[in-house]
């Protein structure tokens, strides 16, 4: 368990320091792209499911191809204008533009309709073509999230309300599942599983029990939720959300 709660200092950790703007080109992993991708999505104000559906692409799209051979940032600036379609959330290919090129080059002004800005422009719709077929036109993805909030809605049914505000299992469970999308390893679990193991990782490191379902010998409380998850394989994918801290980049 020691493993479990060493991941929640070190959000605390970070969390309490200032950390200084990424010089994203100092760095071509695609931990960093990922990264990359969220913070581009926030500052383009799109949906987190669309944040979440383009770090899903991105990490599809590279286990198919070499990534030696592709710009991981013009293929990140891709999946967040690919992303907005597949949501059916409005992101203007100008915005993308604006946005991923001054996040890359922090302190630029937007670019003006000359050369520099049309041959993006080309790059990333020739990109998103490229993606399509790469990923045989099949970009529709289902996320843990619809299963993650309907779970933690029927967890909070189990507690009493005071039990339930004392810990924040929502957020953990939320940050944990944002912070599993920079790593590829998300691609190879079911959502549900997903879903379970992060609110599983959030129970663990509040140290927080489950009523009734705790208390009957053999039973887990996921077992109302999926009959087809092992506590082998949860165990086994929380560990992979831990590993993601392991891989983040210090920052200078």
């Amino acid at each position: 368990m020691k493993d479990v709660i060493d991941v929640m200092q070190l959000q605390r950790e970070k969390g309490r320091l200032r950390v200084p703007p990424i010089d994203y080109r100092q760095s071509q992993s695609h931990f960093t792209a990922t990264r990359y991708i969220f913070e581009c999505g926030v500052k383009l104000e799109a949906q987190p499911l669309t944040i979440a559906t383009a770090a899903i692409l991105y990490h599809r799209f590279f286990k198919e191809a070499d990534s030696s051979n592709y710009d991981c940032f013009l293929i990140a600036a891709t999946t967040l204008y690919l992303a907005g379609k597949v949501e059916d959330d409005q992101i203007k290919i100008r915005d993308v533009i604006n946005v991923t090129h001054n996040t890359l080059h922090r302190g630029s002004a937007p670019l003006e309709l000359g050369d520099e800005y049309w041959n993006m422009r080309d790059a990333i719709v020739q990109a998103e073509l490229l993606l399509m077929r790469m990923l045989k036109f099949e970009v529709t993805c289902v996320h843990p999230h619809k299963y993650m909030f309907h779970y933690l809605k029927t967890l909070e049914g189990w507690f009493n309300k005071a039990d339930w505000r004392k810990v924040p299992l929502v957020q953990a469970s939320a940050s944990f599942l944002q912070d599993f999308h920079h790593d590829s390893a998300i691609l190879d679990y079911k959502p549900q599983h997903t879903a379970i193991a992060c609110i599983n990782l959030a129970l663990q490191v509040y140290g927080v029990r489950v009523p009734i379902v705790d208390e009957i010998e053999g039973l887990e409380w996921f077992s109302v939720f999926c009959d087809d998850l092992a506590s082998e394989k949860m165990w086994e994918i929380m560990e992979k959300v831990m590993d993601v801290y392991n891989k983040e980049p210090e920052e200078d």
